[in-house]
């Protein structure tokens, strides 16, 4: 349980705000670059309560402006794209990426005072699929070389997803492991953490176990990182010569590594919309192989073209009751994201943390919850938050999300050390 001052510190993300100013140390994702395409109209677009225009030149240059114009407020979204920059439909007026007033056609010499004029400009990067952008003060941090961003062309694949909740509700869920024997257990696995001595079930003719996918003997842990929290589950398997690892990362400020088949994680970047709405952004990668872009959609959820859930609030995630005795423990289908919408939007657009009775199986929510709190800290005493990376020397990461079969005589911290040490950088 934490206070409530600590509930508003963690979840509040406006501009001025503890948490708002932390997230804006480092570069996020704004937009699919499916969404604008060289020729395409801009889009607005809204980060932690910021109200904003993505637009992409003639010559392919993306620029992030105060959605409303300087001059009189208008909406720039519907402006002409032209002349290098975006230009107002109300009055004509013409900005480029960098905020600069180039024109006010209407004034004497296109605008004696234009030069006077700073409007909101936010620098913009595009990577792996999506274009990021920096909303913080001064100049921006190195663009993190993440080995999911920095994949040959077709290792990676990203889509996002629309959440009417608070961004650390599922933040949080990305990072809690019990849920996965619980929220996502079906017939056809333990839970999506399937291993040596699985549940074993293989057909709708038999019975969900009521108590979920785990046999009781499981255990969790976490450590710190450079960049955040690692933690773990470890399942004991067969005579007790090996167990079942799994480990999630954390890192600051607001994603999370997960891991999925062999050479490959995923990530899920939350991303606040304002303080009640959020976007998910997910992206899956494979060192070895190009993946199989429209399978990997598919598989993730079923979605309407403005990346909302099919399954939603409104319908009840469509859940069926006659499945979850023996095909899925939530009846709401095979998919993990409709699933996880279900409890995250369930908690209301912000969980009452005050509410909550934390059990020992949360330890690494709490850890990450802290790690959360000393980077605000040192961000407020004139430090530099830990992962804003400004030497390009320094900039380098070895993330591990992993599940793997590992001896009884090897911790599982030693395991991931030695894992760590082969992560290409």
């Amino acid at each position: 349980m934490i206070s409530k001052e600590e509930n508003d510190l963690l979840t509040q993300t406006d501009r001025g705000t503890p948490m708002g100013e932390l997230m804006r140390r480092y570069w996020q994702p704004v937009a699919l670059s499916e969404e604008l395409p060289q020729g395409g109209a801009p889009i607005p677009v809204k980060v932690m309560g910021e109200e904003l225009v993505l637009f992409r030149n003639e010559k392919g240059k993306l620029g992030l402006l105060g959605i409303h114009c300087s001059h009189r407020g208008a909406d720039l979204s519907y402006g002409r794209v032209e002349e290098g920059g975006l230009r107002c439909i109300y009055h004509g007026w013409l900005f480029d990426a960098r905020g600069k007033c180039l024109d006010q056609p209407w004034e004497p010499g296109g605008g004696e005072h234009r030069d006077q004029i700073q409007h909101t400009a936010y620098p913009c990067h595009e990577q792996a699929g999506g274009i990021f952008a920096y909303l913080g003060p001064g100049d921006p941090p190195c663009f993190p070389n993440y080995e999911f961003l920095t994949a040959p062309p077709g290792h990676t694949c990203v889509i996002k997803l629309f959440h009417e909740a608070n961004y650390l509700q599922m933040n949080e869920g990305s990072f809690d492991i019990p849920h996965l024997a619980f929220l996502h257990y079906n017939y056809m696995n333990d839970g999506g953490t399937a291993a040596r001595g699985g549940n074993g079930a293989s057909a709708p003719d038999r019975d969900l176990c009521s108590r979920g996918a785990a046999p009781g003997l499981e255990t969790t842990d976490a450590e710190l990182t450079e960049y955040g929290v690692r933690n773990c589950r470890i399942r004991p398997l067969g005579d007790g010569g090996e167990y079942h690892l799994r480990t999630n990362e954390f890192v600051l400020p607001n994603f999370i590594a997960f891991p999925g088949n062999a050479g490959t994680y995923g990530i899920n970047w939350h991303v606040p919309i304002d303080d009640t709405h959020h976007w998910k952004w997910t992206w899956t990668f494979d060192r070895e192989q190009p993946l199989d872009q429209e399978t990997i959609k598919k598989q993730r959820t079923e979605m309407t073209p403005d990346y909302r859930s099919v399954r939603n609030k409104a319908n009840r995630y469509l859940q069926d009751r006659q499945s979850m005795k023996r095909e899925s423990y939530t009846g709401i289908g095979f998919n993990f994201d409709a699933q996880d919408l279900c409890v995250i939007e369930g908690a209301g657009p912000i969980q009452d943390r005050t509410q909550e009775h934390l059990v020992s199986s949360d330890m690494s929510i709490v850890v990450a919850r802290k790690v959360r709190i000393k980077a605000i800290r040192d961000l407020q005493e004139g430090r530099e938050p830990k992962n804003v990376v400004r030497d390009p020397k320094l900039n380098v990461f070895r993330i591990l999300s992993t599940r793997a079969v590992v001896p009884s005589s090897k911790s599982w911290k030693d395991f991931a050390k030695e894992m760590e040490a082969k992560v290409r950088v």
